[in-house]
């Protein structure tokens, strides 16, 4: 053991930090002092071990893709016959979908013309069509969807997740996000917050674009892999001294675990990101080497070998792409043309493998978009009735559930509450959201706050 007053404890967190990278320590500042360990077990037998969030950031439209409203094009160009949401300058007039809807698989729910991909799984997706949410803005419906608080810092979905189960695989973190948006809360909808730091997301790419999937500083350059380890266990040691003389401190105990996975990934992540392992056909099928579809197909197929390889909770995400306010037509056309055949490879990739029936795959934005034209081609925000899917483990397949009212700006039937779809994917992972707690500031907190219920009806 080194002599303590050559090194102290803050400096040796320091000089580790700097050579395995600071991989997940980004949140040891905020560490309570509580304990560092999950529940780690499911509180009943769940059905999904896993979860595919995939985020349309920027909030697509539901009157153009899911919830088809045959009235809105008939009084297009008509005055809205009831309040609107918010208070607008200009008199609100209804603009119809420039997209023809029509029915698909033996479900004969209604897609439109823009998901052509994706229809072809509809009796795979439970499609909600009576979501809402609190929050006008971009800022405070992420936030909302991520967290489930609209202006609080809270722990991130995934991070509940990975604290009440943990990782399938030791050597992976238990919750990745896949290109994570920089804007609208950053990385506060990928966070931890108060749990311990062992729960935030590792990030791979930046926001919008995967890149070349790298884990930004898994290794150190300048350093052996013998090296490394070396540094490592005098960096343990001195920490579980540390331990042993004060019995409690979380920044410590959170940085043993930290700097545990940050070296195990060195060897195990590199093998997961190598797209290039998977067959040309597979490739293909994503949309790979299409310049339209490359990107988004590069974060989905990443997605199925990050769950395939034991990783609990992966999101990908587009970008702010879906924020059409003017120049609706081009925008949600580019925007489904890159996304819609990944995200249909990918649902069939999961069904070929035998994976869908233990994954869950969640779909869409933090809000979705009026009826009403803004300005003469664009919608604004409307997070009091939009659309969800799911699809996979646990849910019925070909299901539309709940509905918003002939023009789909409110949701009027079945509705279903951000926090309560937080619930049902809970629920789904075996967790209890009423149960799944942590006691911070001397009050427990949950996901789902004091609200939400397990939507049953959406469950097989």
């Amino acid at each position: 053991m080194p002599n303590k007053k050559t090194i102290s404890r803050r400096e040796a967190l320091r000089l580790s930090a700097a050579s395995l990278g600071g991989l997940t320590l980004a949140g040891l500042p905020n560490l309570a002092n509580q304990a560092s360990a999950s529940t780690q077990a499911p509180h009943f037998t769940p059905r999904a071990k896993r979860v595919i969030f995939l985020f349309m950031h920027g909030g697509p439209s539901q009157v153009d893709t899911f919830d088809y409203k045959p009235r809105l094009n008939m009084d297009d160009g008509k005055e809205l016959p009831f309040a609107p949401a918010m208070n607008i300058d200009a008199v609100p007039k209804l603009l119809r979908s420039p997209w023809k809807f029509s029915r698909h698989g033996e479900s004969g729910n209604w897609v439109s013309e823009l998901l052509p991909h994706t229809a072809k799984h509809i009796d795979d997706l439970c499609v909600v069509r009576s979501m809402y949410s609190r929050g006008q803005s971009h800022g405070q419906a992420v936030s909302m969807l991520h967290t489930g608080s609209d202006n609080l810092v809270r722990p991130s979905v995934g991070a509940w997740v990975s604290y009440g189960l943990g990782s399938d695989n030791p050597d992976l973190p238990a919750f990745v996000s896949i290109s994570p948006a920089s804007g609208h809360g950053g990385p506060r909808n990928y966070g931890c917050a108060f749990l311990p730091a062992m729960h935030q997301a590792t990030a791979i790419g930046n926001s919008g674009k995967l890149g070349d999937a790298k884990i930004q500083h898994l290794g150190n350059e300048r350093l052996s892999d013998k090296e490394q380890s070396e540094q490592l266990a005098l960096l343990q040691a001195i920490n579980r001294d540390h331990l042993t003389r004060v019995q409690r401190d979380e920044q410590i105990s959170g940085a043993i675990d930290s700097f545990d996975l940050a070296f195990r990934m060195q060897a195990a992540a590199p093998e997961v990101l190598d797209l290039a392992k998977e067959p040309d056909y597979v490739q293909k099928s994503y949309g790979i080497g299409t310049k339209e579809t490359d990107n988004f197909g590069r974060q989905c197929l990443l997605a199925r070998r990050l769950v395939e390889a034991g990783v609990r909770y992966v999101e990908v995400s587009t970008g702010n792409v879906w924020d059409q306010h003017g120049n609706l037509k081009d925008g949600h056309e580019k925007n489904s043309l890159a996304t819609d055949q990944p995200v249909a490879a990918l649902l069939a990739d999961l069904k070929t493998r035998g994976m869908l029936e233990e994954t869950l795959v969640v779909w869409g934005g933090e809000f979705g978009r009026t009826p009403i034209a803004q300005g003469t081609n664009g919608r604004d925000h409307n997070p009091q009735g939009f659309t969800t899917w799911l699809a996979g483990a646990g849910v019925k397949g070909g299901l539309a559930y709940g509905n918003t009212d002939d023009y789909g700006y409110y949701a009027v039937e079945q509705r279903v509450h951000v926090h309560d779809l937080h619930a049902t994917m809970l629920h789904l992972l075996g967790l209890d959201h009423l149960r799944l707690t942590y006691k911070y500031a001397g009050r427990d907190f949950r996901l789902t706050d004091v609200y939400g219920e397990v939507v049953h009806d959406l469950l097989s």
